[in-house]
């Protein structure tokens, strides 16, 4: 690890926790040549490409995802630790499948999947710019189809 004052390439480290979302290690570093301290994080180097609707690919952002999902739940019931939990549930899921590249379509399903549990607004709102849809029409048919879901549920749980 360089040093950021002097650039020298080797340091000791001084101290080591897990940072407060417990998703990386925090090191207190001394540079072995200015006796500088400074700090780094470590994290998990997620690899997984998401391959967008376009054709091209970006790195997956867990930041961008819990944005998605933020947006989707903005006025809602729906906590902010909440929201955050569920973004990194979703992290640790495509992590733990090992899988290496993701559709947005795909993405989005599991996103909508788990949102449909939590809040049906939030699912809604997620759905629109998640699906596209272009009318009003669009939009009636995916509340008619959680109305209908919701209904069945509600049958199964009274027998």
């Amino acid at each position: 690890m360089k040093c950021p004052f002097c650039n020298f390439e080797e340091s000791k480290v001084t101290d080591s926790r897990m940072s407060m979302d417990g998703q990386a290690i925090k090191r207190r570093r001394e540079c072995l040549k200015c006796n500088q301290r400074f700090t780094t994080f470590e994290t998990i180097d997620l690899t997984i490409q998401v391959l967008k609707r376009d054709s091209t690919y970006e790195d997956f952002k867990q930041e961008k995802l819990l944005g998605g999902i933020m947006a989707a739940c903005r006025h809602t019931r729906v906590s902010h630790d909440k929201v955050k939990a569920l973004s990194y549930h979703i992290t640790a899921d495509l992590m733990a499948s090992q899988v290496r590249e993701i559709t947005t379509k795909d993405l989005g399903a599991i996103v909508m999947k788990h949102l449909q549990k939590i809040d049906t607004v939030a699912y809604i709102r997620f759905a629109c710019v998640y699906e596209r849809f272009k009318d009003i029409k669009e939009i009636l048919d995916a509340i008619d189809s959680i109305k209908n879901e919701s209904y069945c549920l509600e049958e199964k749980q009274q027998f």
